[in-house]
């Protein structure tokens, strides 16, 4: 074999990607000189540079190079139904025309609250915000002031947003063994936001338990995704999450669902679909129709603080909290997005999963996708993950593949989170996911020689 293969189809995909995006690359250098990094979300940036898009209908984007791709990210999967969903698109102009806020309570706002309450299990009462990151901070907030205590337990390699207190642990370190150690992820973090963290792994009841026992009175709850998203795509283990259900009733401290990500699961959320409630829950993504909305929520006597009227109330502002056009979007979305919606997504979902588990096996390259519901992760390799840290690994070794397969999916038409993450829309059809499939065998075909010359232990025998 060429000794440069590796080095030839990494420079075949990168040269045929700044072939195919000139005016992205234009824009940004452009946008670089305006903002660091030339855009204001850390997600949205891969290399060479992200291709620019300039609009969308169904489950198609379009970038300015005029470029059509099949749309597998879905803004990291908020956009449940697409892009431009007429019923959404209606709703927004409608209340556009009578005022996107009006400074004021809203029926609307009291229309989507009871769907929400109506749906989740754990929702007795919710309260609004505008991202997932404040969604977290709040539950967390609202935890420690009805127990009294500090501390929250979470998983090594859950991702909760970007406030401080979860800036621990994010990215699990590979290197240590044992037990995961608290450290903070990211600079600019204050050393003294670990006094009020504890971290577990996850899939591991053992060492919950053990925390726990350890800190009893410290402690005020345990928040944590149900199956990691942006920690590997790790699914939790028969038994798992009844088993920290069931710990955090032993040790007297509050449970935190984080299904910001998961709530498309099913109807009332991934705790629906397994039938484990928790105390609280933050959920966001597509209940705002495409526009900034996130929400947590639980029982009656945990967010009554939140009242104004409260003797003890917990101040919650926010300018654009729960404002009209968005709410009137959000309800449009979840409208339409009932069970029928929930099944033929997820079954979608598992037909992607099987196709792409088909041709990694054709392709004899030992990696696998993963997921039970509309979004598939890709594991890089064929071992057992049962931690973010077994994830996080697992892609440290693959060590370019996951980057140049993803290129190279976007140089055949298919749009994706860039960590090789794909999300089902309500548009899609099985003809969606089958031209998924393909453009994967195809790409593999490429990447072969990377992996032969670079991850020979991806080689299945």
């Amino acid at each position: 074999m060429n000794s440069n293969a590796k080095e030839d189809a990494a420079k075949q995909i990168v040269e045929t990607f700044e072939h195919r995006t000139r005016v992205s690359g234009e824009l940004n250098e452009r946008a670089k000189k305006s903002m660091p990094g030339g855009d204001t979300r850390a997600s949205s940036y891969y290399s060479p540079y992200p291709a620019y898009m300039a609009h969308g209908d169904g489950c198609h984007l379009y970038d300015h190079d005029e470029n059509e791709y099949l749309d597998f990210l879905n803004n990291y999967t908020s956009l449940i139904h697409g892009h431009a969903h007429s019923p959404t698109v209606s709703a927004i102009q409608e209340q556009a025309a009578r005022g996107t806020v009006l400074g004021s309570a809203a029926e609307v706002t009291v229309e989507h609250a009871e769907m929400l309450c109506g749906r989740v299990p754990s929702f007795e009462s919710v309260r609004y915000c505008n991202s997932g990151t404040e969604a977290t901070h709040l539950a967390m907030r609202a935890a420690r002031a009805f127990t009294g205590k500090d501390i929250i337990i979470k998983m090594d390699g859950g991702y909760h947003g970007s406030h401080d207190y979860v800036q621990v642990n994010v990215q699990p370190d590979t290197k240590e063994e044992g037990l995961p150690r608290r450290r903070l992820t990211t600079r600019g973090v204050p050393a003294a936001v670990l006094e009020g963290m504890l971290v577990a792994p996850f899939n591991d009841l053992d060492a919950l338990r053990d925390l726990l026992r350890e800190h009893r009175d410290d402690i005020a709850g345990i928040i944590l995704e149900p199956a990691l998203g942006a920690g590997g795509g790790v699914e939790p283990e028969p038994g798992y999450l009844e088993g920290v259900r069931l710990l955090a009733d032993t040790f007297g401290v509050l449970l935190i669902f984080d299904e910001i990500m998961t709530f498309r699961q099913d109807v009332g959320g991934f705790q629906s679909a397994i039938g484990v409630t928790p105390d609280l829950t933050s959920v966001a993504k597509f209940i705002g129709g495409g526009l900034p909305l996130a929400a947590f929520g639980g029982r009656q006597e945990i967010m009554a603080p939140f009242s104004p009227s409260h003797p003890q109330t917990i101040p919650h502002n926010g300018t654009f909290n729960a404002n009209n056009i968005t709410m009137a979007a959000g309800l449009a979305t979840m409208k339409e997005f009932g069970a029928e919606q929930v099944a033929r997504v997820n079954q979608l979902g598992q037909r992607l999963r099987r196709g792409l588990n088909d041709a990694f096996k054709a392709a004899g390259i030992g990696i696998r996708a993963v997921g039970t519901g509309s979004i598939i992760r890709i594991h890089w390799s064929d071992g057992t993950i049962r931690t973010g840290r077994d994830a996080v690994a697992a892609q440290e070794n693959a060590l370019d593949l996951p980057k140049l397969l993803h290129l190279e999916m976007m140089n055949r038409g298919i749009f994706s989170a860039p960590r090789c993450q794909y999300a089902i829309s309500t548009p899609m059809t099985e003809k969606e996911i089958d031209t998924a499939v393909a453009v994967m065998s195809q790409s593999l075909e490429v990447v072969k020689s990377y992996v032969e010359e670079q991850t020979p232990h991806l080689k299945l025998d």
